[in-house]
């Protein structure tokens, strides 16, 4: 799986086409899907919270991160029309979204409920 260097410290995996199945396939435990761009004011807002929540459920909850402007096929795949998205996937299948910036309690209260 693509790591950046940014992202390998705080072990969020960056998914592309090749990799997105097997990535979520093969993971046990929550997995945030952040959909996102390097662009959008919104999202890097919402990036610290993310790795806040998957740091503090090491085990339970992984992150993974979908650049919309190098994988627009996945963003259309999953109806992702707004970002940021935030997609919970549990056992390969999307249990919860969140659409737009979210506070925190919101995030973990998701977390909490479907981890």
């Amino acid at each position: 799986m693509n790591r950046s260097r940014d992202q390998a410290a705080s072990e969020t995996i960056d998914l592309t086409e090749p990799n997105f199945g097997a990535a979520l396939v093969g993971n046990q435990g929550l997995v945030l899907v952040d959909f996102w761009a390097e662009w959008c004011g919104p999202c890097r807002a919402m990036a610290p919270l993310l790795e806040e929540l998957a740091e503090a459920s090491v085990g339970r909850v992984t992150l993974m991160k979908v650049n919309v402007d190098e994988n627009p096929g996945l963003a259309a795949r999953y109806n992702v029309r707004s970002i940021p998205t935030i997609l919970f996937v549990k056992n390969g299948q999307v249990v919860d979204r969140v659409v737009g910036a979210a506070p925190k309690a919101v995030l973990q209260a998701v977390v909490t409920a479907r981890a």
